[in-house]
């Protein structure tokens, strides 16, 4: 896997800001792209944000920079169509293409809860957070492959990957934490599967990847730990199998890189079934599966 390996390909990753669309922008500048990094938290305000966070995507950029490649920041609300728009626009007069485009989005995290709002009949949690969930994390998606696909099929061998919290597979044998949630990650897989359905003609590819025990910010600050000192978290068991952001970034440039990317074409798969594939670690060497234990 050199590390040039995707030097003139352009990506967009939408949702750059933090966790794993950092982390992906970060893996696919270590691969030489450039990355143009969406998200509404920026140096200039947060762009109606669902967060009050430090992290913005002009950082998210300098990390690629640093990395090897380009850095492309871009402040798009992807719940809005005219922006959205917009950012399709200057991309098209600026590169006439894009060869990776990446469905991060989320930003529901708070309205998520803890995991002592989980598992409640759908009565006893607020509609109105709850369908805000569906638009965050759904909407945003559709509204992005309506502005975005037209690049991608400018030329076949575009990629598509749209990134959830668990494969196909698993999210059909249990149940996700709330039906909001559930109805969102389930159907993000399946958003990959009908999207590549459309995208076939084109000689594109598209697939739904989902990262395991991600060690974002977020996840590191309710920890009350760094990147540093995780393993003293005072975290479940299964926190051992965590992985960095980089991880799943290192999936999709594996991916992109792949002459072959076909074969994952509508498939649903885990950053660690993709490392065990290609080969790839974690930062730390390692190639963690939180999949593979106990739920």
């Amino acid at each position: 896997m050199r590390p040039d390996r995707l030097t003139g390909r352009t990506a967009v990753v939408a949702g750059a800001t933090r966790g794993a669309g950092r982390g992906i922008a970060a893996a696919l500048g270590e691969a030489g792209a450039t990355v143009i990094c969406t998200g509404r938290t920026s140096e200039i305000g947060r762009g109606g944000s669902d967060y009050y966070r430090p992290e913005t995507i002009e950082g998210t950029a300098a990390i690629v920079d640093e990395l090897g490649g380009t850095g492309v920041a871009v402040q798009v609300d992807h719940l809005d169509p005219e922006q959205v728009r917009g950012l399709a626009e200057r991309i098209r007069a600026d590169y006439g293409r894009i060869d990776i485009l990446v469905n991060d989005i989320w930003g529901a995290e708070i309205l998520k809860g803890g995991p002592a709002s989980w598992n409640r009949p759908i009565w006893e949690h607020d509609i109105d957070d709850g369908l805000r969930i569906l638009r965050l994390g759904l909407d945003s998606h559709l509204i992005t492959a309506h502005a975005l696909l037209p690049l991608l099929v400018e030329q076949p061998g575009g990629l598509l990957v749209e990134i959830t919290d668990g494969t196909a597979e698993y999210n059909s044998q249990n149940y996700r934490l709330s039906a909001f949630y559930d109805t969102v990650k389930c159907a993000v897989n399946r958003l990959a599967f009908s999207l590549g359905h459309e995208l076939t003609p084109y000689g594109a590819t598209a697939v739904a990847v989902t990262p395991g025990w991600l060690r974002s910010e977020m996840m590191l600050d309710n920890y009350g730990v760094t990147e540093q000192n995780w393993r003293a978290a005072d975290a479940p068991p299964g926190f051992a199998e965590s992985e960095t952001p980089r991880y799943v970034g290192r999936a999709l440039a594996a991916i992109a890189g792949d002459q072959q990317r076909s074969r994952w074409h509508q498939r649903s798969v885990t950053a660690a079934e993709l490392a065990r594939y290609y080969g790839f670690t974690d930062l730390d060497g390692r190639q963690p599966d939180a999949w593979s234990g106990p739920e």
